[in-house]
């Protein structure tokens, strides 16, 4: 009883919150009880500098993303890229195609009016002049319903509220350009699939007030929307774009598609199906997306929530199957978290991906850890998809011309009653923490947000120096190895003379590997094995974790054909990196 009780105070000292954060907790008038704190010396292992209600479950909102990227990253690697496949059914001869133009979706969220002109030209290069037959789109790789919006709030048609499709467009967004200083109203691409009524009154009255902006009504009640612009409108006002979730972006694409195709002298006779790519289809081409890297940079720092929703459905198709759906992508981040050890299944509920969810929850402990592996394993690489404080995303403005800009590394989240962020944070000598903070009660999006921007000030303020454990780039040793690696090379490994390693690092500078994986422990025998297997040469790179690193390669061009042979038998989310 008496060692309980012992382990009962030490647990009491070694997590109590330091005087500055609960200063900053009593100025704030937010009761403890709606507050989450978790902050430690960044990486697995790192002290816990402190601690409250760090286990109790939250709403996490947008914070919720973070396990949604990163499962991808862990699943797919940050060179991923999301295909669109292009085929024909019929014949192709002189220029004219006796038949279907098919497009097969896989949920690319980027797929956009950009796309449009590579896209048309791709199809003119092989040779097509004239379809025809019909546009064909298959978008049966989601399997999600035909909501247009989530219906989170008040707001159905605003752009947050987008749902998912295979066959996405414009994220599902449809844009009415207003200019009233030329009297104009035009839809920004040629879409038939809603209409625009124009009841605007226009008055000679400054841009100010109610008179700058259009008044907007939606009407969904017949097949074809209705998007009414009424009310009174200064003729001052220059353009105004109204972005609404109006329709159905599979409808957007094959309108905005067969436009483009006509502009560039491709005529299409036929009208839009909707049906499965058929057995006889011959394929044209596929167009990718940017890279995966790119895209969870969006999600993260912009706080996108349709790329949050398309990124867990992706996940249920790759580890279940398709079609996608919710339950599989919820099962499928559960099962990559857990696999690859980075949480214990039944400690998070991710609902639909993206935080707009009532049902979702998170610890901030658990977060913490999530920020701890991401930077064990991907250090600033994975940092710099999250946004950065003072420059971008959406802490751009929040930390603008205060001491925490370029310092912070954040993904916030905000919904009614709760106001989260977590992330990395360096302190002015270079210590880098990891650092989440947590509020869910009443009032508590500004007085949340004063408390929380206060201890991260206070935390970059401090002048704790950093650890090898804590240093954002922490200092590292290579040892090349030209057969497996057994319990006597492991011990040398760890034990290599500095000069050595410095020589070592040297001499393999600036030249191209594949990382094939990232390990808390010394990988084993049999791994490495595997590896030599195929022929490939590797190393270890020893920081805080253990990196296998395929090569050296003098070129980019010699990489890729190792990255290959890797992906296909080691690890499909390898990827290439330059030291």
């Amino acid at each position: 009883m008496r060692s309980i009780w012992v382990y009962f105070i030490i647990s009491l000292w070694l997590y109590a919150l330091p005087q500055n954060i609960n200063e900053e907790i009593r100025k704030s008038g937010i009761a403890n009880k709606d507050i989450s704190i978790y902050i430690k010396e960044a990486g697995r292992g790192g002290k816990v500098i402190a601690s409250l209600n760090g286990q109790k479950q939250r709403t996490p909102a947008s914070v919720i993303k973070v396990l949604t990227t990163y499962s991808a990253v862990l699943e797919l690697g940050f060179d991923y890229r999301w295909p669109t496949k292009f085929y024909t059914a019929g014949v192709l001869h002189d220029g004219v195609l006796q038949g279907d133009l098919i497009i097969e979706g896989f949920g690319d969220p980027t797929l956009s009016d950009d796309d449009l002109a590579k896209i048309v030209t791709t199809i003119r290069a092989e040779g097509i002049d004239q379809i025809k037959g019909d546009i064909v789109i298959d978008r049966s790789y989601f399997k999600v319903g035909n909501k247009d919006s989530s219906g989170f709030d008040d707001h159905p048609y605003s752009a947050y509220n987008a749902m998912p499709d295979a066959m996405m467009f414009n994220e599902r967004i449809s844009t009415v350009c207003v200019t009233p200083n030329k009297n104009e109203v035009y839809k920004k691409n040629n879409d038939e699939s809603y209409k625009v009524v124009n009841q605007l009154e226009h008055v000679n009255k400054p841009c100010t007030g109610r008179y700058s902006w259009p008044g907007v009504r939606i009407d969904k009640s017949e097949v074809v929307p209705v998007v009414l612009l009424k009310g009174k409108i200064s003729k001052k006002c220059g353009k105004r774009n109204i972005c609404q979730v109006l329709t159905k972006p599979y409808k957007s694409f094959y309108y905005a598609l067969k436009d483009r195709l006509q502009q560039e002298g491709v005529k299409v006779e036929g009208t839009l199906q909707l049906k499965r790519v058929p057995q006889n289809a011959v394929e044209l081409f596929t167009y990718y997306s940017d890279s995966l890297e790119e895209i969870i940079s969006e999600t993260a720092k912009e706080s996108n929530n349709l790329y949050a929703r398309h990124l867990l459905l992706l996940l249920g198709a790759k580890v279940y199957g398709a079609p996608a759906t919710l339950d599989k992508g919820r099962s499928a981040i559960d099962y990559i978290l857990e696999s690859k050890d980075v949480l214990k299944k039944g400690s998070f509920h991710i609902d639909n991906g993206s935080g707009l969810s009532r049902t979702a929850k998170l610890s901030a402990k658990v977060l913490a850890d999530i920020f701890d592996n991401a930077y064990d394993r991907y250090g600033d690489r994975w940092m710099q998809t999250l946004s950065i404080a003072g420059v971008d995303g959406t802490i751009k403005r929040r930390f603008r011309g205060t001491v925490v800009r370029k310092r912070a590394w954040m993904k916030t989240g905000t919904v009614k009653h709760v106001k989260n962020i977590g992330g990395y944070v360096k302190n002015i000598a270079g210590k880098l923490y990891t650092v989440v903070i947590m509020v869910n009660g009443p009032k508590v999006r500004y007085l949340g947000a004063k408390l929380q921007d206060d201890i991260i000030k206070w935390l970059v303020k401090s002048s704790a120096k950093p650890t090898a454990k804590s240093s954002a780039r922490p200092s590292s040793k290579i040892v090349q190895k030209k057969k497996p690696i057994t319990q006597k090379l492991f011990t040398e490994v760890k034990t290599a003379a500095p000069s050595k390693a410095k020589e070592i690092t040297k001499t393999l500078s600036q030249r191209y590997y594949v990382q094939a994986g990232s390990f808390s422990k010394m990988p084993d025998k049999h791994y490495l094995l595997k590896i030599e297997s195929l022929g490939l040469h590797y190393s270890i790179r020893h920081s805080d974790n253990y990196k296998v690193l395929i090569g050296a390669y003098k070129d980019e061009k010699g990489a890729r054909g190792a990255l290959g042979k890797v992906r296909k038998h080691i690890n499909k989310g390898a990827f290439i990196t330059k030291f």
